[in-house]
């Protein structure tokens, strides 16, 4: 594959003896195909739109929210050499990526294809448009050099934008050029031109042949373009290509003059064409919008414009008989040789309307020129009064199958009489849309094989009528239905039982084949008449509830095949009359339905089943529930683990919709039907799904929720940590300013006593004195203990877990005096709204504990502070005084629950009396009683700067 053509010459045109096989008559050109098969495509857009170049084509459109990739196989009229292929892509359905694979032969079923059969040429990349902003539609033109007769197009991920809000992709048209793959005669032919060139003296990379089609074997007319047949009409497009054949003609004949003035013909006709192109396509959008006013407008310009350009022609002696043969009223036909068995004819579907509105690249209006002598008059005023369109003779009707394919017409867009299409591929439109005209006189008569097949029916419901429902004509189809229906509704009430049962057998057969129908209202009719047995024919005669399980019994599984239909239209009628015949009185009691729902899916069923049955499900335990229904809790939910298995995305989520909705019924029973909430299991994104659902449900937070609210917490902390640490530094700082005072007193105080003491005896020479201004130092002011240890950071260490006066709160982890937590719980503590006060014992017990505290009358009394002191860890009343609760605290007769006395202390220097820093009672060597020294929760960190305060 490549991005430029590679271009041939050859020589030796003039020579009499290669004339008939010169390269001019071999040079390539549009090659006709078929459509075999496509991996899906929208209601209205399917890939046989392919098959027709006009300026109204739809084209191909995926599913919505199809799965990639999406592929198409198209089969040429035979096997040839592929020169270019043109590819025209939607505006904004833009595919990132398209691959294409050539093969020779395909097995005679379609699917599933065997991919070593296709050989790979390549891929080209599409634009994403942004440039254009979604206006224009690319052309991509690719080069290639493969044989085969079988082409398969690969559609990768589609290009996001705003528009293409169902990620679909699309392909307008398709256009292949090349020519016949016969080897053997293409290898003499070049051989024997090689040597006639050399005998002649021809260079084959002369550069005078360059621009000259006559000498290249690779030329290919721009009327093979696709851009020509996408924006000329075609009525116009088949006339210019008969023109541009005279002309060649003339040329060979060296008739010069007329050459000229059919290349002039040709050059205005072309503007005609993209004219009445845009006029036809101005039409369509009106009838779109249902401006029909308009729309008749535009018909009637055209059919001017159109007249008075044919006047022009004949005027110019460029029209005869067999140029202006009109075959133009019967449908476009699609691009097929006329010996294919798949050759058709196909109508088009209205084209949407965002497609007709946009511009093309290559639909810029072109200049206008002066016309010479010889050009046509194609101005598009109205003709004057006086004028009258001429008269042409009545088309006879030509074999098109006689004429090469480059020269069988275009016809106009008109629908055909009684020409159902049918395809590998199937719309509504194909099938559904056309007119009854064609349906005109008497059925035809029943084959062999249907009279027995249908025997018993034509016994009871009469030959006549079962012919007409075993028709080939729809309409006919339809109307042998609807004369069923009438005749079971007129049926008399007292007809004997066994006529009513056999009619109604006989009609559920004649159902029974209707429902499988391709056409919607033969299949709609077929649902009517179901619908009435059913509701009206059995109820009305007293038929037992045997006749009404077997219409359902009969009915039901094709019933269910129909809702995987590759028609949307179809699927959903199937679906919603499933649905409806479920709720119907006579049906529900008998609990049919849904236990087909909840059967396994089949091995070979289609996507569209399997959806169609999961959605049924889903929809019948919303209006049945599970009680008298036919439905279990262990059916529903067996088959719904199963779903979430299939293949198919939109099948797993409909799946885990009804595990929801199960559980919220039936609530606990659901998990037995589950594997084990682990994290082994949530690996898995729908069970995932599933269990968060499940916690949504019960009110419980969800993984995702709890991780939130644990790195909120996590935050939290960490704020609440730093607060802590900035207003314990703070402390220390006030802890320093204070010593530094108690320092400076006792300086003084130790002066004035050594003058006085000095002033009566003199000191012993060898006493040790201790430096007055460093007393302080390595002491602990609360119990007196002295360390060499007790530096700045081993003092905040004993005091936080060492020193037998101090004690931490178990409720707000400070550091306080034990002589003071009782104060502290009631008063300072964090958690002091919990504390209540026993007026018996006088300590701090929590509020919901009091009550009872206060009924057992347990609790020792208390004293008052002027008799005796209260320790709050032993709960016994002991020698009033500060001095007293330092014995009490550190002495080995004391407190017995203090349980930093299991420490090794050392005790600290005798020191004479009134010397004790530790406590005083002036109270200005030590803190007062209840001075605390708060902590952080997670415990003592070196350089944490941690202080106490006086209260």
């Amino acid at each position: 594959m490549c991005s430029h053509r590679k271009r041939r010459y050859q020589g030796g045109q003039g020579s009499g003896g290669s004339t008939s096989s010169s390269p001019a008559h071999r040079m390539p050109h549009k090659i006709g195909f078929v459509v075999v098969s496509s991996s899906g495509h929208e209601d209205g857009f399917s890939a046989r739109e392919l098959m027709i170049h006009a300026p109204t084509v739809s084209g191909w459109r995926s599913p919505r929210f199809c799965q990639f990739p999406q592929e198409i196989v198209l089969q040429m009229v035979e096997r040839c050499r592929i020169r270019k292929l043109q590819l025209l892509a939607h505006q904004y359905m833009i595919s990132s990526k398209i691959e294409f694979y050539i093969s020779e032969s395909l097995p005679e079923y379609f699917v599933p294809y065997q991919a070593e059969r296709f050989r790979r040429l390549g891929y080209v990349s599409l634009c994403d448009n942004e440039k254009t902003g979604c206006k224009a539609r690319e052309l991509k033109s690719v080069y290639v050099d493969a044989v085969g007769q079988f082409l398969k197009l690969i559609f990768h991920q589609n290009h996001v934008n705003k528009y293409n809000v169902y990620n679909q992709v699309a392909l307008v048209a398709i256009n292949i050029i090349g020519d016949p793959a016969d080897f053997s005669d293409d290898s003499n032919i070049t051989s024997r031109e090689k040597l006639i060139d050399h005998y002649l003296g021809h260079n084959t990379e002369d550069p005078a042949l360059e621009g000259s089609c006559a000498g290249k074997s690779d030329y290919i007319s721009p009327l093979d373009d696709l851009a020509f047949d996408m924006y000329q009409d075609p009525e116009v497009a088949q006339i210019i290509r008969k023109l541009d054949e005279r002309k060649r003609e003339a040329v060979q004949k060296e008739r010069y003059d007329y050459a000229k003035k059919l290349k002039q013909a040709i050059a205005d006709l072309q503007k005609v064409g993209e004219r009445l192109g845009r006029y036809e396509v101005e039409k369509r959008c009106a009838v779109e919008k249902e401006d029909y006013d308009l729309a008749k407008e535009k018909k009637q310009q055209m059919e001017q414009y159109r007249a008075k350009v044919y006047e022009q022609l004949e005027l110019h002696s460029l029209a005869d008989a067999e140029l202006m043969r009109r075959p133009f009223d019967s449908p476009l036909q699609p691009l097929v040789h006329s010996g294919s068995p798949r050759h058709q004819p196909a109508t088009l579907s209205l084209p949407q309307q965002e497609e007709r509105v946009t511009e093309n690249r290559f639909a810029d209006p072109f200049p206008q020129e002066k016309p010479s002598s010889h050009s046509l008059d194609i101005s598009p005023q109205h003709p004057t009064g006086d004028w009258a369109p001429p008269t042409i003779d009545p088309p006879r009707r030509t074999h098109l199958e006689s004429l090469p394919y480059d020269e069988r017409p275009l016809p106009a867009v008109r629908k055909q009489p009684g020409a159902a299409a049918v395809g590998p591929e199937k719309s509504d439109g194909d099938v559904s849309e056309g007119p009854r005209a064609g349906a005109a006189g008497d059925p035809e008569p029943l084959t062999e094989k249907a009279l027995r097949e249908a025997s018993s029916a034509v016994d009871v419901l009469g030959e006549a009528l079962v012919a007409g429902a075993y028709s080939k004509t729809w309409s006919h189809r339809e109307d042998a239905l609807l004369a069923l229906y009438k005749q079971l509704m007129e049926m008399p009430v007292g007809t004997p039982k066994e006529d009513l049962k056999s009619t109604l057998r006989a009609s559920v057969f004649l159902i029974r084949r209707a429902i499988r129908d391709i056409v919607t209202p033969v299949f709609q009719a077929s649902l009517k008449l179901l619908k009435m047995i059913i509701t009206q024919y059995i109820p009305k005669h007293k038929l037992s509830k045997l006749e009404t399980t077997h219409c359902v019994e009969r009915t039901i599984p094709i019933l269910l095949t129909r809702t995987g239909d590759s028609s949307a239209r179809l699927r959903v009628i199937a679906s919603n009359f499933v649905q409806e015949m479920a709720l119907f009185k006579e049906v529900k009691s008998l609990q049919i339905i849904p236990s087909y729902l909840v059967q396994p899916f089949k091995a070979k069923s289609s996507p569209h089943v399997a959806l169609s049955q999961v959605a049924l499900l889903a929809r019948l335990l919303r209006d049945l529930g599970l009680e008298c229904s036919g439905l279990t809790a262990d059916s529903v939910m067996k088959f719904s683990v199963s779903a979430l298995e299939h293949r198919v995305y939109e099948v797993r989520e409909t799946a885990v919709t009804i595990i929801l909705d199960m559980y919220k019924q039936h609530g606990a029973s659901v998990l037995e039907y589950l594997p084990p909430d682990d994290s082994t299991t949530r690996k898995n994104v729908l069970y995932k799904t599933i269990f968060e659902g499940f916690a949504k449900i019960d009110g419980r937070p969800t993984d995702a929720e709890i991780r939130a609210q644990k790195k909120a917490a996590t935050e939290e902390a960490e704020k609440r940590k730093k607060e802590e640490i900035k207003a314990l530094q703070g402390q220390l700082a006030a802890l320093r300013e204070m010593q530094a005072e108690v320092q400076e007193k006792e300086s003084d105080a130790v002066k004035a006593k050594n003058q006085d003491t000095q002033g009566r005896k003199a000191a012993p020479p060898d006493a040790a004195e201790i430096p007055d201004n460093h007393y302080l130092d390595n002491l602990c002011i609360f119990c007196g203990e002295r360390s060499d240890s007790f530096t700045e950071e081993g003092l905040d260490l004993h005091y936080w877990k060492q020193c037998l006066m101090l004690t931490r709160c178990d409720y707000c982890k400070q550091v306080v005096e034990i002589s003071s937590l009782t104060e502290h719980l009631l008063t300072e503590c964090d958690k002091k709204d919990g504390f209540g006060k026993c007026y018996r014992c006088s300590e701090a017990i929590l509020k919901e504990e009091l009550p009872r505290h206060i009924k057992m009358k347990d609790c020792n009394p208390a004293k008052s502070e002027k008799l005796a002191n209260r320790c709050p860890l032993c709960h016994e009343n002991f020698t009033p005084g500060e001095e007293a609760w330092k014995a009490h605290l550190m002495g080995p007769a004391g407190c017995t629950m203090n349980l930093r006395k299991t420490h090794v202390l050392h005790t600290a220097p005798t020191l004479p009396l009134g010397k004790s820093p530790a406590v005083t009672k002036s109270g200005t060597s030590g803190p007062k009683a209840g001075s605390k020294i708060p902590t952080p929760k997670g415990g003592l960190s070196k350089g944490s700067g941690r202080t106490y305060t006086k209260r």
